[in-house]
């Protein structure tokens, strides 16, 4: 299998994770009776896993260098947390389908933001119509799922 099959299979995958991950942390906000400590524990979690896996693979050593990269790198766990705590905080509000519509509403005009700006080192593409319909078809989804 060729690896950009692959990879797209994978990030399909991803974003089944997101919608189930989505539920289950907003189950375990109600029972907790927190959503910002239910995102605190997801995180915990988390970390666990990915740190466990990065020094069962002999990657741990990586860890020291962390402290040597540039500050806004380390902006992304601060992001991911905004996220998962959001999406705990809303599901309930929303429902899955308009809450996972507004989350893909809103990667999508990102992506196409950065994209074009060629941020953090991605290369850079042009706005096009198509990217603009997609964007403009996942906003369609978000309000059609709310009536």
């Amino acid at each position: 299998m060729q690896l950009p099959i692959l990879a797209a299979i994978f990030v399909t995958l991803a974003g089944v994770c997101i919608a189930v991950q989505a539920p289950i942390n907003a189950a375990l906000g109600r029972g907790v009776q927190s959503p910002l400590v239910a995102a605190a524990i997801s995180f915990g979690v988390g970390f666990a896993i990915l740190a466990l896996a990065a020094i069962g693979l002999g990657q741990g050593r990586a860890f020291l260098r962390a402290g040597s990269v540039a500050w806004w790198m380390w902006a992304g766990g601060a992001l991911g947390a905004f996220y998962v705590w959001t999406i705990v905080w809303t599901l309930p509000r929303l429902g899955a389908l308009s809450a996972l519509c507004a989350l893909a509403l809103g990667q999508i005009v990102a992506a196409i933001i950065l994209d074009r700006s060629g941020a953090f080192g991605l290369p850079l593409r042009e706005i096009s119509l198509p990217r603009i319909l997609a964007a403009l078809m996942v906003g369609g989804g978000l309000v059609l799922s709310r009536f």
